[in-house]
C-alpha cells in the first residue's frame, strides 16, 4: 500500500473514536487507537519512522471499529494487540502463566495448585515459586485434611482412598468427617492464604515440638523445613516494602531497553508487603522516548484483563495521556517518585528488569534468520523420540523461555510401540497440536517448534501440523553436521553463532529428557511390575496404558487400580506394597 492509497482509504473512514488495523492477507500488522479514526489513519501517508514505512508497504487494506468513548478504544486496542500479536506493535508477551491455589465451589471444596482456575473457584495468587506453593498446599492438607481428588473420584465412594490412610485427607466422601467440620478446616486454609500465617504455622510448630520430644528427630527436621517455608510465604521482600499504607495493592514498574527488545519488571505489594515479582517482554519501539512508549503499551495491555491496583509507581511518565486518564478515572494513582521509599522500589524494579534484558542470547537473530513473525524467538519447544528397537517408545516436549529451560512446562508422552522414527515424531507433534487447539494444554503457543532430526523428522512434524491446522513454525536440527533444516532451505551457521547455540541447547535437552524417560520406563518395566504376583504382560500393558508410567501406577489409588482389567484387590494391594 502506498501513501496515496492510505490517503484514499482514510477519506472513507469515520471521524469517530475507535481502533484501526493495517492488515496483509489474514495477518494483522498493526493495531492503533484514535479519537478521530479518519485523521489518525490519514497521518500514515507520511510515515513517522522506517519501521512504520515498512509496515505500510506490506499492508493490503485497513479495517476499523468504532467505539463510544476513548476509554473503550483504549481497551479494545489492548485486547486486539494481545489477540493478534501484530508484528509492528509494541507487544506484551506473556511467556508463562503463574501458579495459583484454588478452592473449588463445591459443598466440600477441593484444594489444588493450578494455572487455569475455574471461574467459580476461590483463587489465591499468583505465585512465582511453584515448589513453595506445593510445599504449603501439602502442609495444609496434612494439617487440615483438605481433599485433592476430582469431583468424579469424590462421588459415590464406599471407602476412603489412600490419601486418608496417608493423613492427607479427612475423607468427607465417606462421612469420616462431617461437612460442617470440614468447612471449618477450609476456612482455616482461607485465613492462611489471606495473610494469617499462624493459621498454618502454629499447628506445624506444635507438631514439630511434639516430634522432637518423642525423639522423632528426622520427622521434626522435616517439619522445621516446612515451617520455614510457611513462615516466609507471605513475607518475601519485607525489607523492601515495610511501611504501613492505606493503599491495598501497589504495582511498581521498571523498564530496561536493549536493542529492539524491552523488559518490564513488575513488583506487586499488598498491604505494605512485597508479595510478587514478575518480568514481561515487549518489542521496543523506535523513536526518542522509547521507555515512555513501552510503559504506555504495558499499562494498557496488562491491566485491560486484570484487576487494577490502587496505584502504579513508575520509573517515568507514560507518553500516552489517554492511558493515564483511564487509570485515574478507575481510581488508580499514577506516580513517578523522585525520592524516598517508592523511589527505592523503582530502583529495585529497574534492577530486576536489567538482569534479564542484559543477556545476549541470540533469540532476536534466530527470529530474523528464520523470518519468524516475532522480533525474538522467546519461547521454543523442542521435540525428540527415544526407544529401543521399537520398544518403550517415548517422546519429549521441552520448553525454553528467553533462552533458559522452563522445566515446569516440560511434557512427555508414551507412544505406540513401533520402530519408525518418522511415525513416532508425527504422533508426538500431533498430540501436542491437538491439545493446543482443543484448549487442553495450559501453555502458550510457542514462537518456534524445534525437531531433533533432519528433513525426514521435520516433514513428519509438518504433516502433523498440516493435519491439525496448528499454525506454528517448525525447523529441524540434524546431529551430524549441525545443519538447521526449514521447510524451504537448509542453514549451515558458524559453530560459534549464538542463535545456533540456542537451538543446540533446546535439542540437547529434548534428547536428554526423552532418553531419561525411556530408560526409566524400560528399567522400571523390567524390574518392578514384572515382579508383582498376578501381573503378567497383558496386565502390565493395561496398567501402563491407563496410568502412563510406573510412577503413575505408584500414585494411583487402590480403587483406581482395581478398575484396570485383570487387577483384583489382592493384586492392587500387592502393587501398592511393592511400589
Amino acid at each position: 500500500m502506498d501513501p496515496a492509497a492510505v490517503s484514499e482509504r482514510a477519506s472513507a473512514l469515520p471521524s469517530d473514536p475507535g481502533v484501526y488495523q493495517f492488515v496483509a492477507g489474514d495477518a494483522v500488522l498493526y493495531v492503533g487507537k484514535a479519537v478521530d479514526i479518519r485523521a489518525r489513519v490519514r497521518s500514515y501517508a507520511d510515515p513517522r519512522s522506517e519501521r512504520i514505512s515498512r509496515m505500510i508497504d506490506r499492508a493490503e487494506h485497513i479495517d476499523f471499529a468504532v467505539t463510544d468513548t476513548e476509554t473503550q478504544a483504549l481497551l479494545l486496542e489492548a485486547n486486539l494487540i494481545k489477540r493478534h500479536q501484530p508484528r509492528y506493535n509494541v507487544r506484551l508477551k506473556d511467556d508463562k502463566s503463574y501458579p495459583l491455589v484454588q478452592l473449588t465451589a463445591h459443598a466440600v471444596p477441593r484444594i489444588e495448585v493450578t494455572r487455569d482456575p475455574e471461574d467459580s473457584a476461590t483463587v489465591f495468587g499468583p505465585y512465582t515459586d511453584k515448589g513453595r506453593v506445593e510445599t504449603v498446599v501439602k502442609a495444609i492438607r496434612e494439617t487440615y485434611g483438605l481433599r485433592g481428588c476430582s469431583d468424579h473420584k469424590y462421588s459415590n465412594r464406599s471407602r476412603p482412598c489412600l490419601d486418608y490412610e496417608m493423613g492427607l485427607c479427612t475423607a468427607p466422601c465417606t462421612g469420616e468427617i462431617a461437612e460442617r467440620d470440614y468447612r471449618e478446616d477450609v476456612e482455616s486454609a482461607v485465613r492462611f492464604f489471606e495473610g494469617e500465617t499462624g493459621a498454618l504455622a502454629d499447628p506445624l510448630r506444635r507438631e514439630m515440638e511434639a516430634a522432637a520430644q518423642d525423639a522423632e528427630f528426622e520427622r521434626a527436621a522435616n517439619l522445621r523445613d516446612r515451617l520455614e517455608v510457611v513462615e516466609s510465604f507471605h513475607g518475601a521482600g519485607e525489607d523492601a516494602v515495610s511501611a504501613q499504607t492505606d493503599e491495598r495493592a501497589i504495582d511498581v514498574l521498571g523498564v530496561s531497553l536493549r536493542g529492539d527488545s524491552a523488559t518490564v519488571a513488575r513488583l506487586h505489594a499488598e498491604r505494605g508487603q512485597l508479595v510478587d515479582r514478575t518480568r514481561h517482554h515487549l518489542d521496543a519501539p523506535e523513536g526518542e522516548d522509547r521507555t515512555a512508549a513501552v510503559l504506555s503499551a504495558f499499562l494498557a495491555q496488562f491491566y485491560a484483563e486484570r484487576e487494577l491496583p490502587d496505584a502504579v509507581v513508575l520509573s517515568e511518565h507514560p507518553d500516552d495521556e489517554d492511558v493515564v486518564a483511564w487509570l485515574e478515572s478507575e481510581g488508580v494513582g499514577v506516580r513517578v517518585p523522585g525520592a524516598g521509599r517508592e523511589a527505592k522500589l523503582v530502583e529495585l524494579a529497574l534492577k530486576n528488569a536489567r538482569r534479564r534484558a542484559g543477556r545476549d542470547d541470540g533469540l532476536a537473530t534466530l527470529a530474523r534468520e528464520l523470518d519468524l513473525d516475532v522480533r525474538r524467538a522467546s519461547r521454543i519447544e523442542g521435540f525428540d523420540v527415544s526407544h529401543a528397537q521399537g520398544k518403550a517408545v517415548v517422546g519429549s516436549d521441552v520448553c525454553f523461555v528467553e533462552g533458559s529451560a522452563e522445566t515446569s512446562d516440560y511434557r512427555r508422552r508414551r507412544l505406540p510401540e513401533r520402530n519408525d522414527d518418522y511415525a513416532n515424531m508425527r504422533e508426538l507433534v500431533r498430540w501436542r497440536a491437538t491439545r493446543a487447539l482443543e484448549g487442553r494444554d495450559d501453555r502458550p503457543d510457542p514462537d518456534l517448534l524445534l525437531i531433533d532430526g533432519g528433513k525426514g523428522q521435520l516433514n513428519a512434524a509438518l504433516d502433523a501440523l498440516d493435519e491439525t491446522g496448528w499454525d506454528v513454525p517448525a525447523v529441524g536440527i540434524a546431529k551430524d553436521r549441525e545443519l538447521v533444516v526449514t521447510p524451504d532451505r537448509t542453514f549451515d551457521w558458524p559453530d560459534d553463532a549464538p542463535h545456533l547455540h540456542v537451538l543446540q541447547r533446546v535439542r540437547d535437552e529434548a534428547h536428554r529428557f526423552a532418553v531419561q524417560y525411556h530408560q526409566t520406563l524400560r528399567d522400571e518395566v523390567k524390574t518392578v511390575l514384572d515382579d508383582v504376583p498376578g501381573v503378567g504382560e497383558k496386565t502390565r500393558r493395561a496398567l501402563l496404558t491407563r496410568f502412563g508410567s510406573v510412577e503413575g501406577v505408584r500414585e494411583a489409588s487402590l480403587e483406581d487400580l482395581t478398575d484396570v482389567p485383570g487387577v483384583g484387590e489382592k493384586t492392587a494391594d500387592e502393587l501398592k506394597r511393592r511400589l
